[in-house]
């Protein structure tokens, strides 16, 4: 595919994300789809598989995440590769804290298809965001 028929497929799936439209965003993804969120201490973290493991992920961030997009992300691509760069900012439910989050998404595409996610966020913000106790830690 063209590098701009792999940026559509891209921006396609973050409107299909963004308006939770889960037929679309299976419908844009491979069946053997790998997500990969870096990072610990955080509900997000891991590694999320198919078309299942995608499907709990964003139920797992709608539980656990608000978050909102402050101005829309820029798409740069090169072959099979989309980076997507933006900004998040939102608080984690469980603790009501805040957070601000620079991230790059690394998306492949291929056949048409998204078939893997490696994120590049601010981990550190996030499990700091998600620690139930305050306190500053030594």
């Amino acid at each position: 595919m063209s590098i701009e028929k792999n940026v559509q497929i891209v921006k396609d799936f973050f409107a299909a994300m963004g308006s939770r439209d889960k037929q679309v965003l299976l419908a844009l993804v491979a069946e053997d789809i790998e997500w990969i969120v870096p990072g610990e201490d955080w509900p997000l973290a891991g590694t999320h598989r198919g078309h299942k493991g995608l499907e709990n992920l964003l139920q797992k961030a709608n539980e656990t995440v608000e978050t909102s997009y402050p101005k829309p992300p820029e798409f740069v691509a090169q072959g099979d590769r989309v980076l997507v760069v933006g900004v998040a900012t939102g608080k984690i439910k469980a603790t009501n804290r805040a957070f601000t989050d620079d991230w790059v998404f690394a998306i492949t595409v291929r056949n048409g298809k998204v078939t893997k996610i490696r994120e590049y966020i601010d981990t550190q913000a996030l499990a700091r965001a998600s620690e139930a106790d305050a306190s500053p830690k030594l």
